[in-house]
């Protein structure tokens, strides 16, 4: 394994009434968190450079060259060079923009300004495919080239993303999750800036995986299995985790996630050497520390939002402590009832929405946090996540033990335009996720498929059709809880695994049966609780002789 690996020990306390030092201040060193006026919190890198759990990537203004060059070698177009500007991290070796070049001249494409990046609050609103409207090929009276036009008219011809055939499998981490019986994953999320993925595990610990290099280069005869260059340990059940929406592996003080854990306050890791940066410590009305159910940073960062019961609790990420704005669901005996388990930003508009185990969602203003709208109640299960599209106009949720996701209009709040069918028959929180277009939606379910919509078949009269799938395809053997769509190369990410119970008569058969659950407990470790990453580009844009491992057939 390379680079430090941080066990996170420090930050793995019990709550109240079990060990002491779980409402324990932060060290004295991490108190002047807050720097001049920047929302980061951050330990500065000192003289001797990243580690190596991290490479540093390239910066906008270096993307943008690699892009010209190589549009210029392509076309035959001889231009002058642009102006860089002033570049942040003059270290970044020049190998990074020959694997940009490559990715462009593969087919893959570097997010141009103001289309995709991690920045969650510079970006400006996608559309959500053709629907009703046009990209806006124009911005402050300057017009765009035709190849920028060209590429911006679709995010998904921009990632190269092609759902026509199944994804190819290329690598992933299975022998991490056999180390402990019944590891199963919790989800994963890849980082803002696409550097790496955030898992999560049963055996309470976060890990994070480098995107493999040979994946820049096509040399995918050269893969091998991924192993985690940071873990950080919770001390019990993770509820919720989340990335800094602003993360850039050229900013060291901006690598940090949050988490929040049974009995623990909210912990900010450092994604570069995987300690405990700072805490958030609520607290309920009878001054005992209470765990937050639900995470989500505010767009810009400068705010972390907390879900609880009947609350909504909001820090400011520069003044880490106790200190929080409380906001109630319900007011006067009228509101959004239950345990926030899930939240999300809209990307256009200052609103957030909130979904709760009492099956409802709401929508509340990002300034003072006034109800603006409570959707019915449509779901038979809790929810466990929601989704804005990017263009703001649409809200996606999904519940457990709940056979749909369903599509809210929000120009008209409380209308379904369209659901789509998966298969959710337990409490498993069942992660899905949208492709930065915001035209496909990609979900796993409890047999292990994966199925993928094109939402723009969905009939434009809002007549609460159900959208039939374009492909499904079986990923694990055991339950697929998470997917996760690249920020801007054709990768998807997905993590499988769920709580096993005996059968009927459990001893009598443990008994008896111990050989053949010898014979089968490799097959289930190996292929049920692993992460894997796919290809979804079109493999002719990779070299004949590197096309990569044959994807696995599971057997059903």
């Amino acid at each position: 394994m390379s680079g430090p690996v941080g066990n996170g020990e420090m930050g793995g306390g019990t709550g109240v009434g079990q060990d002491a030092e779980t409402d324990s201040e932060p060290p004295q060193s991490l108190t002047p968190l807050a720097q001049k006026d920047a929302p980061e919190l951050g330990l500065s890198v000192g003289e001797g450079g990243l580690p190596d759990a991290k490479r540093p990537r390239l910066g906008r203004e270096e993307q943008g060259l690699a892009m010209n060059m190589a549009l210029s070698e392509e076309h035959g177009e001889h231009t002058s060079e642009p102006p860089i500007g002033d570049i942040v991290e003059p270290f970044v070796p020049n190998v990074q923009i020959e694997v940009e070049a490559a990715l462009i001249s593969g087919g893959i494409g570097v997010p141009a300004e103001g289309e995709v990046s991690g920045d969650a609050g510079d970006t400006e609103c996608c559309h959500h495919g053709d629907r009703d409207h046009k990209d806006p090929s124009v911005e402050d009276g300057e017009e765009k080239p035709e190849e920028e036009e060209q590429e911006s008219n679709s995010g998904a011809q921009h990632l190269g993303l092609d759902f026509t055939q199944k994804p190819q499998m290329l690598t992933g981490s299975w022998a991490e999750y056999s180390l402990v019986p019944e590891n199963y994953l919790k989800g994963c999320k890849w980082a803002p800036d696409g550097s790496c993925i955030l898992t999560n595990s049963a055996d309470n610990v976060l890990r994070v995986y480098n995107v493999p290099p040979e994946l820049y280069t096509y040399s995918w005869d050269l893969l091998t299995e991924m192993s985690p260059v940071l873990r950080m340990s919770e001390g019990d059940t993770v509820y919720d985790y989340c990335w800094y929406p602003k993360m850039s592996s050229l900013d060291p003080e901006s690598c940090y996630l949050a988490s929040s854990s049974r009995d623990n306050p909210v912990h900010i890791w450092d994604a570069f050497y995987g300690a405990v940066r700072a805490t958030f410590r609520p607290y309920n009305h009878l001054d005992e520390l209470t765990a937050a159910h639900s995470l989500c940073f505010s767009p810009d960062g400068s705010q972390l939002y907390c879900g609880f019961d009947k609350m909504v609790r909001v820090f400011y990420t520069d003044r880490p402590g106790r200190d929080c704005e409380e906001r109630p669901t319900i007011v006067k005996k009228q509101g959004q009832g239950g345990i926030i388990s899930c939240m999300a930003f809209s990307p256009c508009l200052s609103v957030y929405a909130c979904g709760s185990y009492s099956r409802t969602a709401g929508l509340y203003s990002c300034q003072d946090g006034e109800q603006l709208a409570l959707l019915p109640t449509r779901h038979h299960g809790g929810l466990t996540h929601l989704l804005f599209s990017p263009d703001g106009q649409y809200l996606y949720t999904g519940g457990r033990k709940d056979p749909e996701i369903l599509c809210w209009d929000l120009r008209d709040p409380g209308k379904v335009l369209f659901s789509l069918n998966r298969n959710v028959s337990t409490n498993q929180r069942i992660y899905f996720d949208l492709d930065p277009s915001g035209r496909y939606l990609l979900s796993g379910d409890t047999q292990g498929v994966v199925s993928v919509w094109d939402t723009l078949t969905a009939p434009p009269d809002g007549s609460e059709e159900r959208v039939q799938p374009q492909l499904q395809f079986h990923a694990h053997g055991d339950c697929t809880n998470g997917i996760s769509v690249h920020p801007f190369m054709p990768l998807l990410a997905s993590s499988s695994g769920q709580r096993q119970f005996p059968g009927p008569g459990g001893s009598e058969s443990d008994s008896d049966s111990e050989g053949d659950k010898a014979a089968v407990s490799p097959r289930e470790t190996r292929q049920d609780n692993a992460l894997t990453l796919w290809w979804a580009g079109p493999l002719g844009s990779a070299p004949e002789d590197n096309q990569g491992p044959p994807a696995p057939v599971v057997e059903s």
